[in-house]
């Protein structure tokens, strides 16, 4: 769990980190964190993309990932392009399959790497994938969404998910050669299973929230993501390098007691 509202790692950029407010049917005003340089959406703000309006001149820069419900309901292959619109209206800057190199007030410059990443369903390995890929029809169904005019199965996600890993693998492998000091990796869907819910631990269903990222965590300064509604914070060892710290900001639901404690400041250094 978050180990309180500011964590110091080594570096000076503040970021503020946002993720499943659920502002289609939760009631939550979001407020700028004091000292925040950056603030993150890391997706599930809100279905219908409303809320997004919320954000809007916002006092800092605001970086976004798009979760799953961003697409509810909706066609992927139109969706995308209309949300990035809708976002790069408001001032945003959208991260799928992309990343960007912003500078803090101290001068250090952070790349921000950016994607959805789906889930591949291999969070425990490939012999239970077919397991896994059953046990997301639930959330599929409950998601609604297409693509290429056919309802989105998990065969379909899947495909999507090895692309976003695929890309995500090479851009954080790229050098900095002196163009950015630090790495923040930003996904929506968690990048290893400790990011799994408590709750419920380790099930066929956990692989539709999170994806065997472990071996790419170390190549990040410092990894973002939501989807989970939960908070994590966690660290992975880096021989020779300080850790990688794991975080996770999720809201949740106000129904379920996911709320309960939320720290909408929440801020991290990096």
């Amino acid at each position: 769990m978050l180990a309180g509202s500011t964590l110091h790692l080594t570096c000076a950029m503040k970021l503020q980190l946002l993720s499943d407010l659920h502002l289609e049917t939760e009631d939550f005003r979001p407020r700028p964190a004091p000292g925040a340089e950056v603030l993150v959406l890391g997706g599930d703000i809100d279905a219908t993309w409303a809320a997004y309006e919320r954000f809007a001149g916002w006092p800092v820069p605001v970086v976004v990932v798009a979760g799953n419900h961003e697409f509810d309901g909706r066609e992927l292959t139109t969706a995308w392009p209309r949300f990035r619109e809708r976002i790069g209206a408001l001032g945003f800057t959208l991260l799928e399959r992309e990343s960007t190199v912003l500078s803090g007030r101290d001068g250090r410059r952070v790349r921000f790497v950016g994607t959805v990443r789906w889930c591949d369903f291999d969070l425990y390995g490939a012999d239970k994938r077919e397991r896994n890929m059953r046990a997301a029809g639930y959330f599929l169904r409950l998601m609604g969404a297409t693509r290429g005019g056919r309802p989105l199965d998990a065969t379909e996600l899947r495909a999507e998910s090895l692309a976003c890993r695929a890309w995500l693998e090479a851009e954080l492998a790229v050098p900095a050669r002196g163009r950015w000091d630090a790495t923040v990796a930003l996904t929506h869907f968690g990048p290893s299973a400790a990011s799994a819910d408590p709750r419920y631990g380790l099930t066929p269903a956990t692989a539709s929230f999170a994806n065997a990222d472990d071996d790419l965590i170390p190549r990040a300064d410092l990894w973002l993501h939501g989807h989970l509604h939960c908070r994590h914070d966690y660290r992975i060892a880096r021989p020779g390098r300080p850790p990688a710290r794991v975080l996770c900001n999720a809201r949740g639901m106000d129904g379920k007691g996911e709320s309960a404690g939320y720290d909408g400041g929440f801020t991290a250094e990096v």
